[in-house]
């Protein structure tokens, strides 16, 4: 399952680009922001994405914001989320095919509509290599306790 989410800024963007899972069949659901509100908070909308993806390994999120900055820096802070934020494309598939990320954190005043969906297919179609040194990392980062 793919779950959606954005503060006020990435708003319109997510609602567009709901459209467009529905018409590729995408199956997806909205966890926020369902109204435009100036004042909402983007890391409670992360959090709430995060928290969804980790229900099963087979779940992926995006999250908006106006830079995807603050929505990157919010999902990285959950253990077991690897979030990725960029407008390219190499960057995304190589986050997924090394570092199996599983939330895409898009920077909405950035983007137009058909940028970010060509971002959003390679992130939800690129296969994780699965290689030793890849798994190694990830669980590395999952046993971090430094503070």
């Amino acid at each position: 399952m793919i779950y959606l989410g954005s503060d006020h800024r990435g708003f319109n963007l997510k609602e567009n680009l709901k459209l467009k899972l529905s018409k590729h069949n995408y199956q997806f659901i909205d966890v926020g922001a369902y109204n435009y509100d100036p004042n909402d908070d983007y890391p409670l909308i992360a959090f709430e994405v995060s928290e969804k993806v980790l229900e099963s390994k087979e779940n992926r999120g995006i999250v908006l914001c106006g830079s995807g900055v603050g929505v990157c820096i919010a999902v990285n802070r959950i253990k077991g989320i690897r979030g990725v934020s960029s407008d390219n494309y190499q960057i995304i598939k190589k986050a997924r095919e090394d570092d199996d990320v599983n939330i895409l954190c898009l920077p909405a005043d950035f983007l137009d509509e058909e940028k970010a969906w060509l971002l959003i297919e390679v992130f939800l179609n690129t296969p994780f290599k699965n290689e030793k040194k890849y798994l190694r990392r990830i669980r590395q980062l999952d046993q971090n306790d430094y503070h």
